[in-house]
């Protein structure tokens, strides 16, 4: 490379015609590298800010499914506890109302077996023969049934 500068002139002279075009020469060619220098760190920034972004992406997504993995945790968590907590209101509920059917029955009971009547009886049995003495009793009534039936007894 021809490397010609006015400080190697010891007279201040014009440049000739050929130094100018050296030196035309040598500027276009430093341009270059210096073009070609800023493209090639351009696009290694490119490239590095392109690899950049995907690790930000991947972390984000991965931060992001965290997230919506332990909201699933939670709500799933959330469900069962309220289901939980709904059943054993509906079963509260259940045994009380079970509880007022079993009053209300026996009392019904009661009333039916204090106003429709009752009976008592007894039996003997002698031999081939059973006797049976039912007293029915209906408000301030009372039915007396006495039988005696004979017995068929196979030998």
């Amino acid at each position: 490379m021809l490397h010609l500068s006015p400080h190697n002139h010891p007279s201040p002279q014009p440049p000739s015609d050929k130094v100018r075009k050296a030196r035309k020469i040598q500027a276009w060619w430093r341009g270059t590298l210096v073009r070609r220098a800023l493209l090639k760190a351009a696009l290694s920034a490119w490239i590095i800010q392109c690899w950049w972004r995907k690790i930000l992406a991947a972390q984000l997504e991965k931060r992001r499914l965290e997230a919506l993995h332990w909201m699933t945790q939670e709500t799933r968590a959330c469900v069962t506890i309220q289901s939980w907590v709904r059943m054993l209101i509906i079963r509260q509920q259940y045994w009380q109302l079970r509880c007022a059917a079993h009053i209300i029955q026996v009392s019904w009971r009661w009333y039916n077996c204090h106003t429709r009547g009752f009976f008592e009886g007894s039996y003997e049995l002698a031999g081939n023969q059973l006797s049976l003495q039912l007293d029915i009793f209906l408000g301030s009534q009372v039915c007396r049934i006495s039988d005696c039936i004979s017995l068929a007894l196979k030998n």
